[in-house]
């Protein structure tokens, strides 16, 4: 285990979180207020610590490899909700620090979920940094961190970036693992701004609009107003229901768009799944519920908000969806479980791990019928290797262990088993509300700090897609010696050219 080079990784990471702070700081200035002086601290704070760490000890060895990478990757996770919970901490606007540490973590990992019951109570610059967490986290922090600066030599980066990117997706962008960072970033600031100016076009204010964008863009869904998203006109609710969507497809599909190569991103199943599920949700929902509506366009709107938020695991709301006919409501909660697509900004199983467990199970079936035929999973055409079987498998296994445990914890809070259920897939889908009592009126303030701990756990398990977390608390990870990476992966020829096979 390289220590050196987590602890000076970890160190320049710490120094990133301090300027992502700056933003939130002018904000602050722009409307004189006071809680900027709790962010400049924490950025003082970040500022040393993460020099102190970064400069202490030089490495002698750059190079990370795979359980390296995911050990940064959690400790980061972890490290940039405890420390970028301060402002709220400092400030007192949140008194206790678990809760400020669940409400930043919820930013961080785009989940949306929060303790609060007042959120027009806080200063526009804590706004603005609980929802610039989302712009930053959707991507991903070592994803920004890479497309600015290189973090490790020879190659090393795409094991950090592998432990933090979402889904089994493996489609290849370009050769270098820090050019598909810059280039992922390209194409989501891009589209960020899109948003903004269509927004900005539909008059909405320029500070509603920033953080409303940030949240979509992460696929976040902290709001800055205590009725949502409910009080934007149909033209904004329209635009942010759009690029919600867009946000919960994946980028590869835009950079194949961005290069007219129009034939294979129209063709990559994934997204024609994805697409086809949103569609069949909203009609189906659209029905059940507009006899409640006073008009077909308006339950239309409304469901379309809400499958594109759910799915996407943005978890904005224009309505009490809790209110919903049970149909409706049970359609939700399946869409909490399947998520995005892989490659995207959103959380959730993914719609491709969803693509293989059906094939599998096609599969399974047809070996049994008929025992003689030799039937390969096929996605795109192009046959899975069995590690990526195995990976979805073990992914499931993993998924329902942490899922069962969690419910059954926080079920010492004594609340009902619908709250509970769906507090924890809200949590671990990275989605924001759940039903009952975590639904879209309500908030997650009512769980004691134990619970509250759990479902942190789940919040940044469910972001890094559970393997990282898992590989830090496992003794097997910090013991020296065992397999380190497979073999060839860094022959002398490739260190400077290592493939990213992450999209």
């Amino acid at each position: 285990m390289n220590y050196a080079m987590i602890v000076n990784i970890l160190g320049w990471l710490l120094i990133v979180e301090s300027l992502l702070m700056a933003p939130s700081a002018l904000v602050a200035l722009i409307y004189r207020e006071k809680a900027g002086v709790a962010i400049l601290l924490t950025m003082v704070i970040c500022s040393c610590i993460g020099a102190v760490m970064a400069l202490a000890r030089r490495p002698k060895k750059k190079r990370i490899y795979a359980k390296e990478g995911m050990v940064i990757t959690a400790l980061t996770w972890f490290a940039y909700s405890i420390l970028g919970a301060l402002p709220f901490r400092i400030s007192g606007y949140i008194p206790g620090m678990i809760d400020a540490v669940f409400e930043m973590a919820s930013g961080f990992t785009t989940t949306g979920a929060s303790i609060l019951s007042d959120v027009e109570a806080l200063p526009h610059c804590l706004l603005f940094w609980r929802s610039f967490s989302h712009w930053v986290g959707g991507m991903g922090i070592l994803v920004f961190a890479m497309a600015v600066v290189p973090l490790a030599g020879g190659g090393s980066n795409m094991f950090m970036m592998k432990a933090e990117s979402p889904g089994p997706s493996i489609k290849k962008i370009v050769p270098k693992v820090r050019g598909t960072a810059g280039l992922l970033y390209k194409i989501y600031i891009a589209i960020t701004l899109i948003q903004l100016v269509l927004l900005l076009v539909g008059r909405m204010p320029l500070f509603d609009a920033l953080c409303i964008t940030f949240g979509t863009a992460g696929t976040g869904g902290f709001s800055i107003a205590n009725s949502g998203c409910a009080d934007y006109s149909i033209y904004q609710q329209v635009v942010i229901t759009v690029f919600m969507i867009i946000f919960g497809t994946n980028f590869s599909a835009w950079y194949l768009l961005m290069k007219r190569r129009f034939k294979e991103a129209l063709g990559i199943s994934e997204v024609i799944v994805y697409y086809a599920i949103v569609a069949a949700s909203i009609l189906l929902i659209t029905f059940n519920i507009c006899g409640s509506y006073s008009g077909f366009g308006l339950a239309l709107k409304d469901a379309a908000f809400q499958v594109g938020s759910i799915i996407t695991t943005t978890g904005y709301a224009t309505t009490d969806f809790n209110l919903w006919p049970s149909f409706s409501k049970w359609i939700l909660v399946l869409l909490m479980f399947c998520g995005a697509c892989a490659g995207s900004t959103g959380g959730g199983i993914k719609v491709s791990r969803i693509q293989i467990a059906f094939k599998t199970v096609i599969k399974e079936i047809d070996s049994v019928t008929h025992p003689n035929n030799v039937r390969k999973i096929k996605i795109d055409g192009k046959q899975l290797e069995h590690s990526v079987l195995r990976g979805t498998n073990v992914f499931f296994m993993a998924y329902l262990l942490i899922y069962g445990l969690s419910v059954l914890l926080i079920s010492l809070d004594n609340f009902d088993l619908e709250t509970n259920f769906t507090a924890v897939a809200a949590t671990l889908n990275n989605i924001g509300p759940g039903l009952a009592g975590v639904g879209p009126t309500q908030n997650f303030s009512g769980y004691s700090p134990f619970s509250t701990c759990v479902l942190i756990f789940d919040m940044i398990a469910g972001r890094l897609e559970l393997f990282p977390v898992l590989a830090l608390l496992s003794i097997n990870t910090w013991k020296e010696g065992g397999v380190i990476a497979p073999r060839g992966v860094f022959r002398k020829k490739q260190e400077d050219t290592e493939e990213s096979t992450l999209f």
